[in-house]
């Protein structure tokens, strides 16, 4: 089995959804992250605050700068993760249209590098 990583694409400009249906969505997402988990695939998965909550860490000089606020602009965040177990790209592919389906978001999966 090898690990991916299922990113949730979130628009930058893009509004919350209503109450109603941000509570559908999130039903949803429980559903998606409850199958993974009886098909022992899921590891861990979570949402993020916004970019706007980030600290960046750069070395520079030999030490290292802090600062406030995402690393770069952007039409569009991570907004949340999933970390999942998948024998092959084909599979991960199949959790991550379930996880677009249930998020209403784009989805980036992408397998982790060196796995065997």
């Amino acid at each position: 089995m090898q690990h991916y990583l299922l990113s949730v694409v979130q628009p930058a400009d893009g509004r919350p959804p209503a109450t109603e249906e941000l509570a559908g969505i999130m039903r949803n997402v429980e559903a998606f992250n409850d199958e993974l988990r009886a098909a022992g695939a899921w590891v861990f998965s979570g949402g993020l605050h916004g970019p706007e909550t980030a600290t960046v860490l750069r070395p520079q000089d030999g030490d290292v700068l802090v600062t406030d606020g995402p690393y770069a602009e952007g039409k569009e965040y991570l907004g949340g993760v999933c970390l999942i177990r998948a024998a092959d790209l084909d599979e991960a592919l199949a959790w991550g249209r379930k996880a677009a389906l249930a998020t209403t978001l784009p989805i980036e999966v992408r397998p982790f590098a060196d796995e065997h």
